[in-house]
This record gives structure tokens, C-alpha cells and sequence, in this order.
């Protein structure tokens, strides 16, 4: 079975959060359950700096945020550990053509996930349907250091055997892209404009830049 494109290409690598799944309100629903849990002020949905920290960082930073000088933060890690995340699958949509990119990529690439998720990421897959196609799941729970620092990809790249430039990120947050910049991995950003290799907007737009690279951009 062919795993390689003729760029050189072996692996696309995915974060979860915004990327496969438009997750922002489960988010908002998961911290608002632990903070009423406690007795903590409610979240401001027009909070920007906190909506991203509550969409991109691991869960143990974003309460030890929530509850900095709170002793009860243990307390806060355990209920939050305690949550059935299935309550909050209403609250998660996939994006539209992840599925077909997919398997259009299946054979073609390597595919893998990497994500400040702790414990939900492996539910959410079997949920949705997706369990079958990603060789490598590296979440929150799997390193010392989630994202943005680049063990979670360099575990990634080990696990496949592939240097940093075999390989594309696909991310949506300045995380994944300090992520992606310290252990070398191309970064592709998905809807959103920052720093990177390319951008995409749609999923099955890398399949045209998997495509553009391969012809030399003769296409």
C-alpha cells in the first residue's frame, strides 16, 4: 500500500478542537458545569481571551486558570475528571467534508491527531465514526508537555519514523502554529489567518494542495 505522495509527504496530522470538530459551545458547556459546580462566576462568552483559552488549552490549564488562587483546584481537576462526556456530544458538529477527505487521504497518507484533549478524544472518534482511520492519537494525557510546546508532534513523527518535513500540521490556533514551528512540521492553517505554510478553508482543500505541491504548482 502506497504511504507516500511524490512530495516527500508521508502523514497529515490533525488537532481536534476547531479543526474536526466545531466544539466551542461543548467546551463553554464542560467549564460552565465545573465552575456552577463550585460556586465560580459564570463564563462571559464575549471574553475572547478566555473562549480561546477554554478552545485551545489542555483542561489542567485552563482550570488551574479558572482557579488560580482557589484552593479547591484539586476538587476542580477531580469533578472535571468525573464528567460523562457523552452528555456533551449534542454539542459537537463535525466539519463539513472532514469524513470525505479522509478517505480520500486513507492509503495515500499516514493520519494522525494531535490535541490538547486529555480523555475524550478516543469517545469522540468512536462516536463519530472516525476511530478507523487515524494510526496515532496523541492527546493531553499521552505527554509532559501539550502543545504549544512540539512533544506531541515529535512523538507523532517518532511513532511514524518520518522527519519533520514528511509530515503537515493541520492546526487553527497560535498553539498548534508554535507547535508546528519548534519541531519543524510544515504548518497548514485551517480558517484562520496566521503565520504558515498554507492556508486552508475547506478540509478537501489539501487534497488540491497535496496535488499543487506534487505537479510543481503546474496545475
Amino acid at each position: 500500500m502506497k504511504k507516500t505522495t511524490d512530495n516527500g509527504y508521508k502523514a497529515v496530522i490533525y488537532d481536534c478542537d476547531g479543526v474536526i470538530f466545531d466544539s466551542l459551545e461543548a467546551n463553554f458547556a464542560f467549564y460552565s458545569k465545573v465552575l456552577d459546580q463550585f460556586g465560580k462566576p459564570l463564563l462571559d462568552r464575549n471574553d475572547s481571551q478566555t473562549m480561546n483559552l477554554l478552545h485551545t488549552y489542555a483542561s489542567k490549564d485552563v482550570l488551574a486558570r479558572l482557579f488560580e488562587g482557589d484552593p479547591r483546584i484539586q476538587q476542580a481537576l477531580e469533578f472535571a475528571g468525573s464528567i460523562d462526556y457523552r452528555e456533551l456530544l449534542p454539542y459537537m458538529h463535525m466539519e463539513d467534508g472532514f469524513r470525505e477527505t479522509l478517505a480520500a487521504l486513507q492509503g495515500r497518507m499516514r493520519l494522525a491527531i494531535c490535541t490538547n484533549r486529555s480523555t475524550s478524544m478516543e469517545m469522540l472518534l468512536e462516536h463519530f465514526g472516525l476511530a478507523g482511520y487515524f494510526a496515532c492519537v496523541m492527546t493531553a494525557s499521552r505527554v509532559k508537555n501539550p502543545k504549544p510546546h512540539p512533544e506531541p508532534l515529535l512523538k507523532i513523527l517518532e511513532y511514524f519514523a518520518i522527519e519533520p518535513g514528511e509530515a503537515l500540521f493541520v492546526g487553527d490556533s497560535e498553539l498548534d502554529r508554535l507547535a508546528s514551528e519548534s519541531a519543524g512540521v510544515p504548518f497548514v492553517a485551517y480558517k484562520t489567518g496566521m503565520s504558515c505554510m498554507a492556508r486552508i478553508d475547506r478540509h478537501v482543500d489539501i487534497l488540491q494542495l497535496l496535488r499543487a505541491v506534487e505537479t510543481g504548482g503546474r496545475e
